[in-house]
């Protein structure tokens, strides 16, 4: 049976939530781990927010990720999924398809999304967060979230696609247009423009992929094209959606590693310190440990993206009926106090950390590896090149972006010693 609602519940989906939903999370773990509730859209939904019950579900194979097993079908008015990929025709990425299609797409996809290919990425990235940082480093402030932490995963994952530089602007204006789409409690209000964003940036890809074609490089959509195990290959509207997917969710979901991890780090001074002095030692493992504690204690994606009941299951105890909508807490899962020991605290040094911030199972996170790569660059520079990073702004005061599936800062003003002089000649805005 649906649970009941309790007069008792927190209040999800509002502005106080966006800039603090842990206690609400605590709450719905303790009292309601598996919650039925209305989503701004409109759209009802199960929220899961233990841990053992969120590793359960990102697993079960009778959560689909396919909208069309949505039972009322909510996919096609845009209130499921991300907007606008259903009426720009990029619907079969990774995160909408379950075997055997997933393991064909996501077969082809690792012959051309490396471990390699990431790690050979490493120095194009240092170099984009040096240059970043050029940009305001004499100024002695900036917001961190503008003129950094946004702009860094742009510009890089455009590189990796093979992107031109004269274009990858254009990029960014359109990434900016799908950061902006969501206000806590609106539901699809501002939509419009996500879904121009999307159309153009499909036409954009379609035109790329013919031009690759014609003349294909060492680039990650020249990888695409080439990507093939016994005679298949990618279709055209697959490279697309794939080269689409890839830049939706690596850009955001570094955005918000690099904005949240900054924040956590300036609140949490005593880490940040040691954090600095490793760094300064040229030590990388408490970088790499910081790394994944900041995934678990404010990560970027706040909860995993749609799933549906294909079957009658229970989570929790608690029935789903067929064609639910099943959405996993990341962000509730990853403080569960009966999976880690202290779990209000940024520990950077935690070794027992398996946390969920990048999925668990067949969908676990394609694109974690530069995430991860990205986030230790931009963090280390910063601690090196700024090491009195300070909040220029109380933090009650900062606004987060809300919504469903990602959670992140709107800006981040910061102050610090001004740079005598920037040891990098090239401006970070081509």
């Amino acid at each position: 049976m649906p649970a009941q609602p309790d007069a008792t519940a927190p209040q999800l989906f509002t502005w106080e939530f966006a800039a603090d939903p842990y206690p609400a999370y605590a709450w719905l773990r303790e009292h309601s781990p598996v919650h039925r509730t209305t989503l701004p859209s409109g759209v009802e939904a199960w929220l899961v927010t233990r841990y053992a019950d969120a590793r359960q579900a990102l697993a079960d194979g009778r959560l689909s990720k396919n909208p069309a097993h949505h039972s009322e079908q909510a996919h096609r008015t845009g209130r499921v999924g991300i907007p606008g990929e259903r009426q720009a025709d990029l619907m079969t990425h990774l995160l909408n398809i379950d075997p055997p299609d997933h393991t064909r797409l996501r077969r082809l996809v690792s012959k051309a999304f490396t471990p390699r290919r990431v790690a050979e990425f490493e120095p194009r990235v240092q170099q984009l967060t040096d240059r970043l940082i050029d940009g305001f480093a004499q100024r002695g402030s900036a917001d961190l979230i503008h003129e950094f932490a946004f702009p860094l995963p742009i510009y890089a994952i455009c590189d990796l696609l093979g992107v031109p530089s004269e274009d990858q602007d254009d990029f960014r204006d359109w990434a900016g247009m799908m950061l902006r789409h969501t206000k806590p409690g609106h539901g699809s209000g501002q939509r419009g423009g996500v879904g121009r964003a999307v159309k153009q940036i499909r036409a954009y890809l379609l035109e790329l992929i013919h031009r690759k074609r014609a003349d294909l490089g060492d680039d990650l959509i020249s990888g695409l094209i080439r990507a093939s195990d016994h005679g298949e290959h990618l279709t055209e509207n697959e490279a697309a959606a794939m080269a689409f997917i890839l830049l939706f969710a690596g850009f955001e979901t570094t955005v918000n590693l690099i904005g949240n991890g900054t924040y956590a780090l300036l609140r949490n001074p005593d880490q940040r310190r040691l954090l600095q002095e490793s760094v300064a030692r040229g030590e990388s493992g408490l970088l790499e440990t910081g790394i994944e504690e900041l995934l678990r204690y404010d990560g970027p994606v706040e909860l995993a993206t749609w799933r549906f009941a294909t079957k009658p299951l229970s989570i929790g105890g608690v029935d789903i009926p067929v064609g639910d909508p099943v959405l996993v807490v990341l962000a509730a899962a990853d403080r569960d106090p009966a999976r880690f020991s202290d779990e209000n605290t940024l520990d950077l040094a935690r070794t027992d950390n398996p946390h969920l911030g990048f999925g668990h199972g067949i969908h676990y996170c394609i694109g974690a590896p530069l995430a991860r790569l990205e986030g230790r660059a931009a963090l280390a520079t910063l601690l090196t090149r700024l090491p009195d990073l300070r909040l220029a702004e109380e933090p009650e005061n900062l606004r987060w972006r809300g919504g469903l599936i990602m959670r992140g800062l709107r800006e981040l003003p910061v102050e610090f010693s001004p740079e005598m002089h920037s040891p990098h000649a090239l401006p970070a805005d081509r």
